[in-house]
């Protein structure tokens, strides 16, 4: 290292003074740029749009409508874990310890444990740092603004009837899965909550891996359906409202019922349905989506959810295709007619 003489002192204070000017100038220049930085735009696909494609999960527990432990749509930590806590006990051995696919067989057993359990997020939804006790946001009670009407419609859907097939959940039949993770709009459920969604130039597809549904979204014609062509999950249309996907849903079957954490809904058949897809960060989506159905609501409400990345992959999803278990059901049903009291001894016969 040369050895700084009293004669190069004059050109190293100057030489110092530049190099100090640049580190102020370029700290000025960040923090600028950090003061004026513009809200989060998504990444585009080939094709210019927004790019949402991906695995997603929404579970979390947050319910649809707000349980009576809170006071207010933001939660606080005390009323988190107390709710952390009930649902916790209200499920019990649901809560079953994720199963090392490394271990060897477990013992033969005369009773066989709990086969299902939740692989659930055992906390709170948080959008924009705030826990959330409810999706719903508006109305402000959090709760389903029904009307008589739709209260009676919706204890009629859900109402169990033995007199056939036909009469037996939708979810028992492998028609829905448990809990409407594919709805629309999609709720969070305690397992196999996980979407893939696709874009195309005409098309946006959701794969649900419950019960392996695909919403099929046709982009651009905002035309719906005549009213007397109803699909399963009713039509959706859709189009892009600068980095918002917007998903228009009719024609939804007569007394379509969506299940929910807490409490669910049926739609009437001028029921509407509108969800908003916004990328808000390179992990989350902000699902939104308001209901609008004057014969079985008091008025529109809305309510939203964040989506995170899915580890993946998803799997493939087996349903007991065949309804093996509806024999058992309605065979035992007919008993239960012939003998209404338990305690009287069984008839034979039909």
């Amino acid at each position: 290292m040369k050895t700084q003489t009293p004669e190069t002192w004059p050109r190293l204070a100057v030489w110092l003074a530049g190099l100090l000017s640049v580190i102020i100038t370029a700290g000025a220049v960040l923090a600028a740029s950090g003061a004026h930085a513009g809200p989060y735009r998504a990444p585009r696909t080939s094709f210019g749009a927004p790019d949402l494609q991906g695995l997603w999960t929404n579970t979390s527990l947050t319910f649809l409508q707000r349980p009576p432990v809170f006071k207010a749509l933001a939660a606080t930590d005390a009323e988190a874990a107390m709710m952390e806590g009930l649902f916790k006990k209200m499920v019990g051995d649901l809560l079953a310890p994720f199963v090392d696919p490394k271990l060897p067989a477990p013992p033969v057993v005369k009773e066989a444990p709990q086969s299902d359990y939740l692989e659930m997020d055992m906390h709170l939804a948080r959008i924009n740092g705030q826990m959330r006790s409810s999706w719903i946001v508006d109305p402000a009670d959090g709760r389903v603004p029904f009307t008589d009407v739709g209260k009676k419609a919706r204890a009629a859907a859900v109402k169990e009837d033995f007199d056939g097939p036909e009469g037996r959940p939708t979810e028992e039949r492998c028609l829905q899965a448990i809990g409407s993770p594919e709805g629309p709009p999609m709720m969070n459920t305690g397992f196999n909550a996980n979407y893939q969604i696709v874009e195309t130039p005409g098309y946006v597809a959701i794969h649900t891996e419950m019960n392996h549904d695909v919403r099929i979204i046709r982009m651009g014609d905002r035309r719906h359906l005549p009213a007397s062509v109803r699909p399963w999950m009713g039509d959706s249309v859709g189009w892009w409202d600068g980095d918002t996907l917007v998903v228009e849903t009719t024609n939804f079957p007569k007394d379509f019922g969506v299940g929910s954490l807490g409490g669910g809904f049926t739609y009437s058949p001028q029921g509407k349905l509108t969800e908003r897809f916004t990328r808000t960060a390179k992990d989350q989506i902000l699902y939104q989506f308001s209901v609008d159905d004057p014969a079985y609501f008091k008025q529109p409400w809305r309510a939203e959810m964040p989506m995170r990345p899915a580890k993946g992959p998803i799997y493939e999803y087996a349903c007991h295709e065949g309804n093996y278990s509806l024999p058992n059901a309605l065979s035992g049903a007919r008993a239960q007619e012939r003998n209404p009291d338990p305690a009287a001894p069984p008839t034979t016969g039909r």
